[in-house]
């Protein structure tokens, strides 16, 4: 079966930092585009930052600019998102989803093909 497993949130105080890992198995993975999403408490959820396994081309939300890093390690099949400078309105639960073709595109607007459990983020203030 095809897997998104996203693994490294936690509790911070905000200006802290953290990276998220999402690691998958049992599809090309070089073949997707690997996206980040988040859902705070009573919000929809919203698309943060997503990176093209292909070409290695990256998009993010206004908001994270900046603070935000995502990137790839083909070997490991793993996308990592390293924040910093966190602020409590990045408290959330973190969702890594996969789409084919690997395009971040209008990534945000499309419909995924893969999800990965939540890992959640508390940015205290």
């Amino acid at each position: 079966d095809v897997q998104l497993q996203a693994s490294g949130g936690g509790l911070v105080q905000a200006g802290g930092s953290l990276r998220l890992s999402c690691a998958a198995s049992e599809f090309s993975f070089d073949d997707y585009a690997i996206g980040w999403f988040r859902q705070a408490p009573g919000k929809e959820r919203e698309g943060v930052s997503c990176i093209s396994n292909m070409n290695g081309n990256t998009s993010y939300i206004d908001s994270v600019k900046g603070r935000f890093t995502i990137s790839s390690d083909i070997a490991k099949r793993t996308v990592y998102l390293q924040m910093n400078s966190l602020k409590p309105e990045d408290t959330a639960v973190y969702y890594c989803a996969s789409r084919w073709p690997p395009s971040c595109r209008h990534y945000f607007a499309l419909k995924m093909d893969y999800w990965g459990k939540g890992t959640l983020v508390t940015v205290s203030s």
